[in-house]
């Protein structure tokens, strides 16, 4: 060693290890979107995109308000763009599109379309650009896009056909054109459920993707529009748990709330059960929700408010999604229609939801959330779906559920670096010291009640220790949301009499 003469320093790693947070909230929604009018339409099937913006969202995967026979969004995600960037106004969303176009498509039959100022609209939705063939009407001339046309889409998503000045068909005085659409109908709850088939993998098994691609775990995933299917809501709750073999998350699954499911808030019980929807890590929600001429299965604003709700709350899903103020107008069943008033100002909707708190509270009691009209529209339930069956406070309570998956998944991220180091007190202390600063400072923020980590002797067995396994014992104690609050009133005649004869 060298001789030493004076004063010096030496630097050594920090034994506090920073924690590393997932998005709390991050919404990963599967459906369908309207990919023709995407920048890329090939390229955005069964993989998560992320969007950060409304402008975002719609070039990656187009937005369109054609509505179904049902009134909902014909595309499914564009309910969930809606509710996010419109609504809420929160970011980001991962979509992940399960509409294949070279699959889930149909052919649109050579037609004639009139020519006004070197322009043909085709009044059909869906159309993939690069299969549109046009030819001069009737002399049936060939005419090639860029030279003679350029493509585009109006407003309305209909194909619109320009025709290039001084071009083959400049003069043409109507066109003939035929092409291919993609068809949201032939999407069916399978391509939901998905599949994995070696490297391939779609529907909610795509889900496996988000954290490897995208460097976050997923929080909040839903699938509006789908998820009232029983099928296709047990999957979802069942991808609630081990993401990539560790992660775990939470989920919104909506009831049934057509004339074939539940239509008054007395079944709500029934429909729940023979819906098999009974997991912790999923709130059940009923009936759906409208804002002005805009109908949306309740787990696309539900979602999208809880994901808000942690964004303002430091990123942290301590807080309950429960009797929170919403940009709905009003509930209604899934086959709802919008009347328009004949002045054209507004409407009303028909089979419309209207419940006091006596039967809000009738909802809960079966573990589903809905909402109410208390001085404006509020979301209204705190349960899992697992309650009544559940009463583990973790499990119960849906705010304390999402708290013990975040916490264990922060725990996960921040940890990993830590794997393969020297098991030795040094590593121990590093884990313990860090988590517990960590859980004092959420307790000191008013965030849970307690937060500490210990590793005992009694759970770390020689065998255990000798196999490099090292087992921390971790108690949390989340704040459960002030549901019933309760004034006993009670009158004093003692006061009455003192008021009245001065003693």
């Amino acid at each position: 060693m060298a001789y030493q003469h004076g004063v010096r320093v030496q630097e050594q790693a920090t034994s506090i290890v920073a924690p590393i947070n997932g998005t709390a909230g991050l919404q990963v929604v599967f459906g369908t979107a309207p990919v023709n009018l995407a920048d890329d339409p090939y390229s955005v099937t069964n993989t998560p995109v992320i969007a950060y913006s409304w402008a975002e969202a719609t070039s990656k995967l187009g937005y369109s308000e054609e509505k179904n026979e049902l009134g909902h969004y014909l595309y499914t995600l564009c309910a969930s763009m809606y509710a996010s960037f419109k609504l809420v106004n929160v970011a980001p969303v991962v979509f992940i599109n399960v509409l294949d176009p070279k699959k889930h498509t149909k052919e649109n039959a050579e037609s004639s379309y009139t020519v006004e100022k070197l322009e043909a609209v085709v009044p059909i939705t869906g159309i993939l650009l690069d299969t549109v063939k046009v030819k001069t009407d009737p002399d049936e001339t060939d005419l090639t896009e860029g030279t003679d046309y350029i493509l585009s889409f109006n407003d309305d998503g209909h194909l619109v056909v320009t025709l290039v000045a001084g071009g083959a068909g400049a003069e043409a005085e109507s066109l003939k054109i035929s092409s291919t659409s993609i068809d949201p109908t032939a999407v069916k709850k399978d391509d939901i459920i998905g599949a994995s088939s070696g490297s391939t993998e779609t529907g909610f098994e795509v889900l496996r993707q988000v954290y490897p691609k995208l460097g976050m775990t997923p929080g909040l995933i839903i699938a509006p529009g789908w998820s009232h299917i029983p099928d296709v809501g047990i999957v979802l709750a069942a991808k609630c748990q081990e993401i990539n073999g560790y992660f775990s998350c939470e989920g919104f699954v909506d009831l049934d709330s057509t004339s074939s499911g539940c239509t008054t808030y007395s079944d709500v019980k029934q429909t729940k059960e023979g819906a098999g929807c009974n997991n912790a890590h999923i709130m059940a929600l009923w009936p759906c929700v409208v804002s002005g001429s805009l109908k949306f299965w309740y787990s696309a604003v539900m979602a999208a408010l809880t994901a808000y709700l942690d964004a303002n709350n430091d990123d942290v899903p301590n807080l309950s999604p429960s009797n929170k103020m919403t940009s709905i107008t009003g509930m209604v069943l899934a086959d709802a229609k919008f009347v328009e008033n004949a002045d054209g100002t507004g409407g009303t909707w028909d089979k419309e939801v209207v419940l006091d708190q006596l039967q809000g509270n009738v909802v809960n009691s079966f573990g589903v959330t809905t909402a109410i009209n208390n001085n404006g529209w509020r979301t209204w339930g705190n349960r899992t779906a697992a309650y009544p069956a559940n009463t583990d406070p973790k499990d119960m309570w849906f705010c304390c559920r999402r708290f013990f998956s975040w916490w264990g998944n922060s725990f996960i991220l921040t940890y990993a670096q830590k794997v393969d180091d020297p098991a030795n007190r040094r590593l121990i202390e590093s884990i313990c010291d860090s988590e517990n600063i960590r859980g004092n400072a959420y307790v000191a923020q008013g965030k849970c009640a307690a937060a500490r980590i210990e590793f005992l002797a009694e759970e770390n067995s020689v065998t255990d220790l000798i196999n490099g396994k090292l087992t921390f014992h971790q108690h949390l104690s989340p704040f459960v949301p002030a549901e019933d609050i309760l004034n006993t009133l009670e009158f004093d005649p003692d006061a009455l009499q003192s008021a009245l004869t001065g003693g």
